[in-house]
């Protein structure tokens, strides 16, 4: 039995339409089409790609068509930020899979569908105009800021809440299909025996599975259950948690709600029914003989390799995103319920995380890399028995039509080149040969526009992107004698390619192995230990003594690309 699981896809309609606007995008001079994207300085300043990954969505889908997989899961972010138009959109792609390869699609919420547990008036202001300027796109007159600028007006840009989202996706899971064997909310009353089409299908209504967050404040909750092939249970876990601002405010204001990115953190003060549900449908999996799978958007466990408290010690604990690692607690209820195996997505990061407990229980989590970062990616999931497991993670490396949209970027970039922008992207994006190789010079671009100022330390970034490889090596080692034919070998690269090789494995672990240099391994290997044998008071050299620590961390996790898991047994094999 296989499920593919597909990550944080961020579909972005580029050839939608909308419902009251005769605004179709702008011509590509390459294809003729009426194209509606966001320019390239948005998504090289962004986590994620906005428009390339609709072409990397399709060969995705088209991969998992070929190895005839026909269970598919989508653990949220499966568009960027719900819009009525990109729901649509997804919905047709869907339904076609459906329709011509017998696919069956499994999806549930994640911090960008929904954004507010109720529908929220919004737009972009960073989608493109003919002149490859930036061009607005909102979906009320009231959020227009500048009335000498032209801007798009449609409702169907306003980020779609629950009821939007149920009344367009329902038929991939989020309700009861009469193929199910069996489907329930944690709100079903029926147990398995009992089981019925009607009962559930009236357990799917948007008005059963509601719950209260907060005193006098009800939001609804989407997580099912569904059993589409004899003895597999898949639980999809609604992990958004949307908690009032004001709590004497108006429980109906789609203002008055905090977002959901922190993700299981705030599940465990505001929605614990969600942690006894797991028990229940856990202990009714084993008495059924059923083998249970969980997916949600959010990681149970850490994905940093260890490494959280040098992340902390070099960039501060409010950076690099530390917010969204998940306590200690969520994983010990949750193994406590008996869960041992967790897809999720959200961070955009290919990683698996392991946790053994006193008892002898073992809890996995497998990180879904995302279709819109590098490396793209999904997962395959092969189920040989209730314990025994192989996972194994298909990059998506060339990809048709990933450059369609090339000849409007270089209109984007003369217009930004005849206006003297600061901090222009570089232009050799436009030259890449793959999807794969665009996604990392995307990365390339985000360390050095967003990244870098944003959480690194501005003095030490400084002092150490002067360093090469040969200085490095010099200054962590003391009064050591270094020969020349080794200085000659670490003066091949420096400090700011380990930067972007400490992002590479941090966004892709074991995969990213295939794009750095094998002898920088043993490089870094040899710098760490250099730096951890060196004393002294120096902030800067104890700063890089960090530093590679990370490195060495993130270099050296758990099998995360081809392996299989034996739960009987508490170990993980790598099949690479």
């Amino acid at each position: 039995m296989k499920i593919a699981f597909l990550a944080d896809v961020h579909f972005q309609d580029l050839y939608g339409e909308f419902s009251d606007s005769d605004f179709k995008g702008i011509e590509n001079p390459k294809t003729g089409k009426k194209t509606i994207l966001r320019t390239m300085d948005s998504q090289l300043h962004s986590t994620r790609i906005f428009n390339e990954n609709y072409f990397a969505f399709l060969a995705a889908l088209g991969d998992i068509a070929k190895r005839n997989i026909k269970i598919v899961a989508l653990p949220g972010d499966y568009t960027d930020d719900g819009q009525a138009y990109n729901l649509r959109g997804l919905k047709k792609i869907l339904e076609e899979y459906q329709k011509k390869y017998k696919m069956w699609f499994f999806i549930t919420t994640g911090n960008h569908d929904p954004v507010g547990p109720f529908l929220k008036q919004g737009g972009k202001s960073d989608f493109m105009n003919e002149n490859g300027d930036e061009l607005s796109i909102v979906s009320h007159e009231k959020l227009i800021k500048n009335k000498d600028q032209r801007t798009v007006v449609t409702k169907d840009i306003a980020m779609s809440g629950y009821l939007e989202i149920l009344n367009e996706m329902k038929n991939f899971g989020f309700a009861a299909s009469e193929k199910d064997l069996f489907w329930q909310t944690p709100f079903s009353t029926d147990l398995y025996e009992q089981f019925n089409f009607k009962n559930a299908l009236k357990d799917s209504e948007y008005s059963n599975r509601m719950y209260e967050v907060s005193p006098g404040f009800l939001v609804p909750d989407l997580s099912y259950v569904v059993e589409p092939t004899k003895g597999i249970w898949l639980m999809a876990i609604d992990g958004n948690t949307y908690i009032p601002k004001n709590s004497n405010g108006n429980p109906k204001d789609e203002n008055n709600f905090q977002g959901a990115s922190i993700g299981y953190n705030n599940v465990l003060a505001n929605k614990k029914h969600l942690f006894s549900w797991v028990e229940k449908v856990v202990n009714e999996a084993k008495k059924y003989n059923k083998t249970l799978i969980a997916f949600t958007h959010y990681p149970i466990l850490d994905f940093n390799d260890n490494a959280n408290e040098e992340i902390k010690k070099l960039l501060g604990k409010d950076k690099w995103q530390m917010d969204r690692v998940p306590q200690d607690a969520v994983a010990e209820l949750l193994a406590k319920a008996g869960l041992k195996l967790h897809f999720a997505g959200h961070m955009h990061i290919n990683d698996t995380g392991i946790k053994k407990f006193d008892d002898g229980k073992m809890l996995v989590n497998i990180q879904v890399p995302s279709l819109a970062a590098y490396i793209p990616g999904y997962k395959i999931l092969t189920v040989n028995s209730e314990d025994k497991f192989e996972i194994e993670t298909v990059s998506i490396k060339n990809v048709p039509r990933f450059n369609e949209l090339f000849p409007l970027y270089e209109k984007e970039f003369d217009n930004l080149k005849t206006k003297n922008s600061k901090e222009i992207w570089n232009k050799n994006i436009l030259k890449t040969k793959n999807y794969q190789d665009f996604t990392l010079f995307h990365l390339k671009e985000l360390v050095r526009l967003r990244f870098i100022p944003s959480d690194w330390p501005k003095d030490f970034i400084e002092k150490a992107s002067k360093l090469s490889g040969k200085d490095l090596l010099e200054l962590s080692s003391g009064n050591q004698k270094i020969s020349n034919k080794t200085k000659k070998k670490f003066a091949k690269w420096d400090f700011e390619d380990a930067l972007l090789n400490l992002y590479q494995l941090q966004s892709a672990d074991e995969l990213a192995k295939k794009n750095i240099p094998k002898k920088r391994f043993s490089q870094y290997k040899l710098l760490e230990q250099n730096f951890e044998n060196l004393k002294t008071d120096d902030i800067f050299l104890n700063q890089l003594k960090t530093f590679f620590k990370i490195l060495e961390k993130l270099s050296s996790g758990d099998a995360s690309d081809h392996f299989k898991i034996d739960f009987q047994k508490g170990e993980i094999v790598n099949l690479k």
